[in-house]
């Protein structure tokens, strides 16, 4: 039996630890994410998750590759951020060409503008739920994120809506207007969630 944590060399032994299970339960008690498995050099198939954490270490190789998901949320939330950043100016130039006509072209901006938008979403979910933080308890401007989370996802709705209905004018308003104050206060709102993510222990 060999068993290595980020290429460590671990005495699951002396741990006490028997079963696959064990050793990524005693990952995880070290506030660690385990990011990959490798079992015999070879990834396991993780729909058979449970009779994986029974499968006995002894006559195994276990490799075991983990992340600080603090760190792992920090680096999303930055990925996003500046993925946001890039996005804006993609907005601005679809209302302009809408205001001049080219729908084809504004929608080729737009469609990249959407699903910035959309990992943006999740990517504050799926970060709130990994460190298990409570999107009513971390404030950007003296509100929490949650709602402002779901007034961002009824913009986006209305903004499909208008699209779906094929109104350029509301659409190129709401994408100058409505969304470039949503924009900001999104990327405000991902600061503030980056800040309470270094405040965590």
């Amino acid at each position: 039996m060999s068993v290595f944590i980020d290429q460590q060399p671990v005495d699951a032994g002396a741990l006490g630890l028997a079963t696959v299970g064990h050793v990524l339960g005693h990952v995880q008690k070290e506030q660690r994410l385990v990011v990959q498995v490798l079992l015999d050099g070879r990834k396991p198939n993780l729909e058979e998750i449970g009779a994986l954490r029974q499968m006995p270490l002894e006559g195994h190789v276990l490799y075991v590759e983990t992340a600080d998901p603090r760190a792992l949320a920090l680096e999303v939330l930055e990925e996003m951020d500046q993925q946001l950043s890039a996005a804006d100016p993609l907005r601005a130039e679809a209302a302009d060409l809408l205001d001049q006509g080219q729908i084809s072209r504004a929608m080729q901006k737009l469609s990249g503008c959407f699903a910035v938008w959309h990992h943006a979403q999740d990517a504050v979910v799926k970060t709130s739920q990994l460190l298990r933080l409570d999107l009513q308890q971390v404030a950007c401007e003296g509100q929490p994120i949650g709602p402002l989370l779901r007034h961002f996802a009824d913009q986006l709705k209305q903004v499909r809506s208008a699209l779906e209905q094929r109104d350029f004018v509301l659409l190129g308003d709401m994408l100058r207007y409505e969304m470039t104050d949503a924009c900001h206060r999104w990327r405000r709102a991902i600061d503030a969630l980056r800040q309470a993510v270094q405040s965590l222990r």
